[in-house]
């Protein structure tokens, strides 16, 4: 597959890249990466995209095709040419002796000093900087084994910082760190890439922050299939559904949610919601293996999205609609097997009239339930 970037100057370019171990896990494949953009590669485990990162940091020889970096083929740099122009992250930890965690992110700036490895001012400034931007200076001075799985993460992306390369390779950045810190260190990758021209190729596991980071992503199958393209060509219809061979649950490549299966049988339990009032309830249901019906909902109203994965049945009609004789029948039904009817809170208008008898049915059969 060919995919062209944008750019006229090509900081990466792949051409027929073909990368595996004894077989090839990956075949043919053509990317043209302009500076400062950020593939994310996304598939299941096993696909290759480790295997790729590796052979694009040099790691693994290429089984067929060639790489360039700024126009060079990869294969004819020097490992200094190499150091000093991708850093690379990896899921293989250091494992140094009695090292503190800045003594560490100065490992980054070895490429620029001679033989003896001395830093300079200036190196120890870069380190220190690299360790701010990620902001790790609380644990700097600590030893590296001391310190959690998420924060090694951290100063393993400060360290990479500090190499002041030209492209990062790095293979699932986000593993070990909070929600707090995933954000954070997607948004250090996006500044690094819009303010200085860094080139980013990364692995995520995260399809939702993939598809808010990225200016291409590449889809990565286990049996070689690969597609590349932006974020709204990716991430669209049954694409990812797909790739990951969803068998069970579903995925909607609007929202970007996930969804475990919903419960088997008819609906017995109706609820009454809109504008995303339903949404826990509809959660709540599901853990509980309770099957339930949700209505009338607009197709455009986000409780709708939700509820046509997770719901047995959903009564709608198309935005901005009235209500048709067929609908208000099929909710009357529908409240009529329920055990309960919900009701999370609806606005007067569009479906005031039908709504509201259906409360009031419920209320007198003695199945009305008030969700607060």
């Amino acid at each position: 597959m060919t995919v062209t970037s944008s750019e006229t100057t090509f900081r990466v370019e792949l051409r027929h890249l073909t990368a595996g171990y004894d077989a090839p896990l990956l075949r043919d494949l053509s990317i043209q990466l302009g500076k400062g953009e950020i593939l994310t590669l996304i598939g299941p485990n096993g696909a290759g995209k480790s295997t790729l990162l590796k052979t694009l940091a040099g790691r693994l020889r290429p089984l067929g095709g060639t790489i360039f970096y700024d126009g060079r083929d990869a294969s004819r740099l020097t490992d200094g040419e190499r150091a000093r122009k991708l850093s690379v992250m990896l899921t293989e930890r250091p494992r140094p002796e009695r090292m503190t965690c800045r003594e560490l992110v100065r490992t980054g700036r070895y490429p620029y000093t001679g033989r003896l490895g001395v830093l300079t001012k200036k190196d120890r400034k870069t380190a220190d900087d690299a360790i701010h931007l990620v902001g790790a200076e609380a644990i700097s001075d600590r030893d590296w084994d001391s310190i959690s799985d998420g924060q090694k993460q951290r100063i393993l992306l400060a360290r990479a910082i500090c190499q002041d390369p030209d492209i990062l390779l790095l293979d699932e950045p986000t593993s070990y760190l909070d929600i707090h810190h995933k954000a954070s260190l997607l948004e250090i990758l996006r500044k690094l890439a819009r303010e200085t021209g860094v080139t980013v190729i990364q692995s995520l596991h995260e399809i939702d922050l993939a598809q808010k980071v990225s200016d291409l992503v590449l889809c990565v199958g286990t049996e070689g299939e690969l597609f590349c393209g932006t974020p709204e060509e990716v991430f669209r219809g049954d694409r990812i559904a797909a790739l990951y061979h969803m068998a069970e649950g579903t995925y909607d490549a609007l929202t970007g949610s996930m969804e475990l299966p919903r419960p088997a049988g008819l609906p017995r339990v109706l609820v009454l919601s809109c504008g995303g009032t339903g949404i826990p309830v509809y959660h709540r249901l599901q853990r509980e293996g309770v099957p339930f019906a949700a209505g009338i909902l607009w197709e455009n109203d986000v409780d709708f999205r939700a509820a046509r994965q997770l719901a047995a049945e959903v009564v709608s009609v198309p935005a901005f609609s009235p209500a048709p004789e067929e609908a208000v029948r099929r909710m009357g039904e529908l409240a009529e097997m329920a055990e309960a009817v919900i009701d999370c809170g609806f606005p007067e208008e569009p479906f005031s009239r039908c709504m509201t008898e259906l409360r009031e049915d419920a209320a007198r059969n003695g199945k009305l339930r008030k969700e607060e």
